[in-house]
């Protein structure tokens, strides 16, 4: 097991506690937790397992572990799994618990970029955890960003538009909401909320079950 290293995180005062990003397909989760991890080595940001086979220039360890099958169903029987689902009914995705409790327990900022089903279960089982929740500017650039990214057909995207509104409304359940209009904002406004950066201009939106989501700041 790779050694964790407390002082590359900032805080060595006791356990961190896990931040969750989640949000509507084509928000651009996976760009923003990318710029932070590229720009914010001090977060360290969970990889998922998956029985799906890699793409072109996908590292194993990196962004995902791939795993068989086989393995998958051992880690989901021996509870090393913290979430997991099946995606577009056909592969199996999930965090693996062991990292994540590792990090968090060395005082690691630990970010885990899910979807909406997988936030839920962590909340579940780690109801202390931060839940941010990433939207698009409007519905209308939401739909722009998914027919610009070219790997869907037609049927594919009115599924995932369908998707995305019913995806839009569970934005209550989220402690903050980030408006991803600019990736580089949205990720510092995403570590300010982990308490890793200050003088980010304010744009997030508390949110929560508890009521509206109201503006803060400008």
């Amino acid at each position: 097991m790779a050694e964790i290293s407390v002082l590359s995180a900032g805080t060595a005062s006791g356990p961190a506690r896990l931040t969750v990003l989640a949000g509507p397909t084509a928000v651009g989760k996976g760009t923003v937790s990318a710029d932070v991890r590229d720009r914010y080595p001090q977060v360290w940001l969970s990889v998922s397992a998956t029985t799906r086979a890699p793409r072109p220039g996908e590292v194993h360890g990196v962004h995902y572990l791939f795993v068989s099958s086989e393995e998958f169903d051992r880690m989901v029987a021996e509870g090393q799994m913290l979430e997991w689902a099946v995606v577009h009914g056909r592969n199996r995705y999930g965090t693996p618990r062991g990292p994540v409790e590792e990090h968090l327990a060395a005082g690691v900022p630990t970010l885990l970029e899910i979807d909406l089903q997988g936030a839920r279960q962590v909340r579940e089982s780690m109801p202390e955890a931060h839940f941010v929740f990433l939207a698009p500017p409007s519905f209308a650039e939401l739909e722009r960003r998914l027919v610009g990214r070219g790997t869907e057909d037609a049927e594919e995207r009115e599924r995932r538009l369908a998707t995305a509104h019913v995806e839009l409304a569970a934005e209550r359940e989220f402690d903050v909401t980030i408006v991803n209009d600019d990736v580089h904002r949205a990720s510092d406004e995403l570590v300010s909320f982990m308490g890793l950066a200050a003088d980010v201009a304010p744009g997030a939106r508390a949110g929560g079950p508890a009521g509206g989501n109201a503006q803060v700041g400008g």
